[in-house]
């Protein structure tokens, strides 16, 4: 009850704050303009920079777009206002992103999750480095950008676009930018709870130098840009496998997994830009963007299985046999509050050391090239070809150490105690940093069918290629006395090639012993205090792999070959819009009316992969596809109906396409000769069984209608909007369990009763709705009174809700991604060379895509956060210092963790991760 009344009074504290400046901006406008006009007279210019400039520049591009669209803009060259892009976007009304390791990577966008959102470089569609469609934003230096527009409401024009929105980031046009500069930044961060594991970092530097010039009288332009960013992040986590049901009827915990975490993010981002206007009828422009990105995670702790330990061996006649050992059992007396153990004593605990390591190498390159051409007064063509590609490796690393294999070794006694946050604290008998006592081994056994006497780690590498490749022709017509002002009609064609390739190796000791690890090899044991284990011990995992010391076995089994996959997508877009200029009721009537005729040729390639027998898999080629045809009308319309006051509306059919690893053709299958009987039916006890992708999947689709009120003032310094939003969703993919004709599929000699069985695959199931409300107001506080010149502030609020039920056979649910509330504001203030901001966000509870086992794609329910970030600087606006700024930041100020849970229930934590906070200070130097 009290979480719900905390939420509420956040939403109302939230609605009071922007009400309260609508209404002061409402009621001081006309005053302020009349001002204004007495002043004009006295000011000859007024040059606006910094935090202003950028809310000034974001606002005038949103007024003056014909799609409702939100707009970030950098501050100056090389300065966005966030550290990332991605926290950037994350200020933005209806926008709202999740934390990965304590960063911001993606987001959602109307609580539509990643997938339904299209990333654009200078429009035109990326590639991306995960394993599907959404974009990982960290990817992209935001000191390199100019601004970045996110289209919440498409048009016929714009290619690529995505269901929940789009959006664009924007390279510096020169000639544009209109003067030379030359800037260089500097940062050094840092984060407060330091290097938590041995051979890791809690500092990194970022910096930046960009360049932009005009030459041969103004009609050639050059724009350049570097940035490098070494960044460290660290995180205690705690995981939990889950909670079972004990005997008494209560819930207890199965198992943990905790661990902490060192991250460094490398990376090097290269930009450039050639622009050339000879004269009135030729524009050209050459950009060209890299980024090299490196991530290495450090991971080590101990995983303890509990209720879910089992024995092993034979326990059945001599429990204290040396051929057995005993299951975990807790002691009476354990304590209950609220139908789950809380506190109480395991015995027979064989702990798993944990050392393990994540890492991962890719690198973007997008090269475009786009020619105007002015034929007349009345026609103007263009011819724009783009070329992006991602290639992305990753080593994931587990190595597993104990007391000794599987029935051997010693075993722990456990005391434990959830805390509030449902993190559990231990007390330990056994010294698990000792390398004594500690070896590389199998502790539980684990992976025995393949490494006889159990796997002692495993190694997964997967990679990936992500490729496209597109040309456009558009061309636009000029009309006279027409209630249109112009024409557009264009012609896209794009391939996008994207692979998956899915190695995977168990680790064993050669010979199926135990390995005390090398002393060269050996760290500092790693602190746990966090969890009530005070060291354990710590080594150099991959050097350990790397060295020779180890067998990798290459995993054999059917779902391993049928993770391997490839996916061809040819998409030719035709479109056709017309842009109006009229007028309604004596108002000016802008926006655009058109269509795009969307067709897609797709192909699947993968394998198909059946267990003949333990360790081996038989494997054939597979292919499939679908070509399908869709149309997809759009309409965008501006009434000015007052002074800088607009009504939008906006109708619009829109589709995204599915996920690309459902798009497989990949499948695993499986016969039981023991359900080979008269008993059998295809739906119940059929020897036939199997899963995997499906490559004739067709796109989600949605018609969408969004209307929404803005009222601009003072001079475009500051703004006021409401929006509603409603998604018709007409399809939805989701997992279905469907009937299979395996008729001519191996079965090892038997004869199957039948040939039917259960395939769980993707398909195309019916949709649902999500619809909401959107609140935004910026105002420069000057508006309130003079004296508070150079304060400002902004605030947002949106409120969702969804529901999609695309199998009829199950109830309703919500959408994955969205919370139903989300609040950002920022406090400002700029003048006399001085900067401070503070913002924060808060998102509600929500269901998020986190990695599961074997680093799969897991839904978990998310709680409720609210992170603040902060920052002040000063510029030096005159003397030898002039063009010199110091800035400091702090980000995620009141270390607001990471969880998520199970069932609804909080205290059932499956996650647990703090962060910290991350300090930088730095400079901006502009010549």
């Amino acid at each position: 009850m009290s979480q719900r009344l905390n939420r509420r009074v956040r939403l109302m504290s939230g609605a009071a704050f922007g009400a309260a400046m609508l209404m002061s901006v409402s009621s001081v406008h006309a005053q302020t303009a009349a001002q204004a006009d007495d002043q004009a007279a006295e000011v000859d210019e007024i040059v606006v920079t910094g935090i202003r400039r950028s809310i000034e520049a974001s606002i005038s591009a949103k007024a003056n777009n014909t799609s409702i669209v939100e707009v970030i803009s950098a501050e100056d060259i090389g300065k966005l206002p966030d550290v990332s892009i991605a926290e950037s976007l994350a200020r933005l009304p209806g926008v709202t992103m999740q934390r990965l390791d304590g960063r911001s990577q993606q987001i959602s966008i109307r609580g539509l999750g990643p997938d339904f959102t299209t990333a654009l470089l200078n429009g035109r569609e990326l590639v991306t480095t995960g394993d599907n469609r959404g974009v990982e934003f960290d990817q992209f230096p935001s000191e390199l950008l100019g601004s970045v527009v996110v289209y919440k409401t498409p048009d016929s024009a714009l290619i690529g676009q995505g269901l929940a929105g789009t959006v664009d980031l924007r390279t510096v046009r020169p000639l544009a930018y209109g003067r030379q500069a030359i800037a260089v930044n500097y940062r050094h961060e840092w984060n407060d709870i330091g290097a938590l594991n041995s051979g890791t970092t809690d500092s990194g530097d970022r910096y930046t130098i960009s360049y932009i010039d005009q030459f041969m009288d103004g009609t050639l332009g050059v724009a350049l840009g570097y940035a490098h960013m070494s960044s460290p992040y660290q995180s205690e986590r705690f995981n939990a496998w889950g909670y079972p049901t004990y005997s008494d009827g209560n819930l207890l915990t199965g198992g943990v997994k905790p661990y902490v975490m060192s991250s460094e993010l490398e990376r090097d981002g290269y930009m450039g830009v050639l622009e050339w206007r000879p004269n009135d009828r030729i524009h050209s422009t050459i950009d060209a963007f890299y980024s090299e990105f490196k991530n290495t995670q450090v991971l080590r702790g101990i995983e303890f299985p509990l209720a879910w330990g089992g024995s092993a061996g034979d326990c059945t006649v001599n429990v204290a046999s040396s051929l057995c050992r005993p299951a975990p059992s807790l002691r009476s007396g354990y304590t209950v509050e609220d139908g789950l153990i809380v506190a109480g004593t395991w015995d027979n605990i064989k702990g798993v050391v944990r050392n393990d390591l994540n890492k991962r190498d890719s690198n973007i390159t997008a090269l475009g090239w786009n020619t105007e051409f002015v034929a007349n007064d009345d026609w103007t063509l263009v011819l724009d070809v783009n070329y992006s590609k991602v290639e992305r490796n990753d080593i994931i690393l587990e190595t597993n150490a104990g007391t000794g294999r599987n029935i051997n070794g010693a075993l722990d006694t456990l005391g434990f105690e959830l805390t509030d946050d449902g993190v559990t604290r231990f007390t330990s008998q056994l010294d698990y940093a000792d390398p004594t006592l500690i070896r590389i081994t199998s502790a539980q056994g684990w992976g025995s069918d393949v490494i006889p006497g159990g796997q002692v780690g495993y190694m997964n590498t997967p990679s990936i290629e992500d490729e496209i490749k597109a040309v456009r022709l558009t061309a636009n017509r000029q009309l006279h006395q027409s209630p249109f002002k112009s024409i557009d009609f264009g012609l896209n064609y794009s391939e996008r090639n994207k692979t998956f390739v899915n190695d995977q190796y168990y680790i064993g000791v050669p010979g199926g012993g135990d390995l005390f690890v090398p002393s060269e090899y050996l760290l500092d044991p790693t602190d746990l205090g966090y969890l009530g284990i005070s060291q354990v011990l710590s080594y150099d995992a991959l050097g350990l792999v790397n060295s020779g010391l180890l067998d990798l076995v290459r995993n054999p089994n059917a779902d391993v070959a049928a993770g391997n996959w490839e996916v061809t997508e040819k998409v030719s877009t035709a479109y056709i819009r017309a842009n109006i200029d009229h007028s309604l009721f004596g108002r000016p009537l802008t926006g655009n009316v058109g269509m795009q005729f969307v067709y897609t040729d797709q192909q699947g390639q993968g394998f198909e992969a059946q267990q003949i027998s333990q360790g081996v898999a038989a494997v054939a080629e597979l292919t499939g596809g679908a070509e399908y045809l869709e149309i997809l009308p759009s309409s965008n319309f501006i009434l000015e109906v007052g002074d800088d006051m607009f009504a939008r509306f906006a109708v619009a059919r829109t589709l995204a396409r599915p996920r690309m690893d459902d798009m497989r053709a990949s499948r695993n299958f499986s016969f039981n000769a023991g359900n080979n009987n008269a008993n059998a039916t295809p739906t119940q006890n059929s020897p036939w069984g199997g899963g995997g992708g499906n490559p004739e999947l067709k796109p989600f689709i949605a018609d969408v209608v969004d209307i929404s009120f803005e009222k601009y003032f003072a001079n475009r310094k500051g703004y006021v909007s409401l929006a509603a939003f409603y998604k018709n969703l007409e399809s939805y993919v989701y997992t279905r369990s469907v009937l299979f004709d395996f008729t001519g599929y191996p079965t090892g000699g038997v004869t199957p009763v039948i040939n039917e069985g259960v395939l769980t695959t993707p398909e195309n199931g019916d949709g649902g709705w999500i619809k909401g409300l959107e609140f935004s107001v910026s105002a420069p506080f000057d508006l309130f009174h003079p004296a508070l010149e150079g304060f400002g502030g902004m605030f947002s609020a949106s409120q969702t809700d969804s529901e999609v039920q695309p199998d009829p056979a199950n109830p309703p649910t919500t959408l994955p991604g969205l919370s139903e509330t989300v609040m950002n504001g920022t406090l400002y203030y700029e003048r006399y060379g001085f900067q401070a901001r503070v913002s924060g966000r808060y998102r509600s509870d929500f269901l998020g895509e986190v990695a599961g086992f074997g680093n799969g794609r897991t839904l978990r329910s998310v709680a409720e956060e609210t992170v603040v970030d902060a920052q002040v600087g000063y510029e030096f606006q005159s003397g030898p210092l002039e063009g010199l700024s110091i800035l400091a930041q702090v980000n995620n100020l009141t270390d607001e963790p990471f969880k998520t849970f199970e069932n609804g229930d909080e205290r059932r934590t499956i996650d647990y991760q703090s962060y910290g906070r991350t300090f930088a200070v730095g400079m901006n130097y502009r010549f």
